[in-house]
């Protein structure tokens, strides 16, 4: 990890997970200067799903306690930071993050690869944003399958990276998935920077309608994803809502200890 960037940029402990205490600016000023320093690393843009899901895992915790940032994608990781006296801390949101780094392409001229999303969403998604920004430089998409990479698709995709050199993998999985491929294929990549962004690539593909400002700041957007995708999310919400209301209470007045490792 390139540790002389993030000296002095602290964490949020949350449930154990270390959320860097960040805003939107200085999460694409490092991205930044981790590409334009030549370094590797990966940003994990994490919510309450994340956090949840690290509470049975300790592979994911180390995941998201190692990676070269770790992001605030939802409202109650912001809000839990800030009850910890981090009072500039501010919503990383994926699917802008992602925009703002393609934006600002123009003047750094980054090359982007998609990888993920469904069967023809990566190359709906490049179409989509090269329509919008002329300027953009995707060099290349990857549809994974559902399971592991073969040993065969390994070869493909490694081969294909180190053909185009990407400055910036965008990885559109879900949680906890992208995680682990970002962890897992860092370094077997000819890439700088990966960025897990999950439904990024479906609401910029024009799959998936946005939530309102109102419902973002409020803490609610799970409220319109799951008006969406009631089947698939419900489960989720209702599994790791309740729990993190529980958990968090029981951090913040200190009858539950989390340790944060990194």
């Amino acid at each position: 990890m390139p540790e002389l960037e993030l000296s002095g940029l602290p964490r949020a402990n949350v449930l154990g997970v270390g959320i860097h205490a960040i805003d939107m600016e200085e999460t694409i000023r490092r991205s930044n200067l981790l590409i334009d320093g030549g370094r590797k690393g990966y940003v994990c843009v994490t919510g309450v799903h994340g956090i949840m899901e690290a509470q049975s895992d300790p592979a994911l915790r180390d995941i998201l306690n190692r990676a070269y940032l770790c992001v605030p994608d939802g409202m109650p990781t912001v809000w839990v930071g800030k009850l910890q006296g981090h009072h500039d801390m501010r919503r990383v949101y994926g699917p802008d993050y992602m925009i703002e780094m393609c934006r600002r392409s123009l003047q750094q001229g980054y090359r982007h690869f998609f990888y993920g999303g469904a069967p023809g969403i990566a190359g709906k998604l490049k179409m989509k944003l090269e329509s919008r920004m002329p300027w953009l430089k995707v060099v290349g998409t990857y549809t994974p399958p559902f399971g592991p990479l073969s040993s065969e698709q390994e070869h493909e995709l490694v081969a294909m990276v180190a053909r185009q050199k990407p400055d910036i993998i965008w990885v559109g999985l879900s949680t906890p998935k992208q995680e682990r491929f970002m962890a897992q294929y860092l370094e077997r990549l000819d890439v700088k920077l990966m960025v897990g962004v999950g439904a990024a690539f479906d609401l910029h593909a024009g799959l998936r309608s946005d939530a309102p400002a109102w419902m973002k700041q409020c803490g609610l957007q799970w409220l319109h994803r799951l008006q969406q995708e009631p089947r698939r999310l419900a489960p989720r919400y209702l599994k790791h809502n309740p729990r993190f209301v529980w958990e968090i209470c029981g951090q913040l007045a200190r009858w539950k200890g989390f340790a944060l490792e990194m």
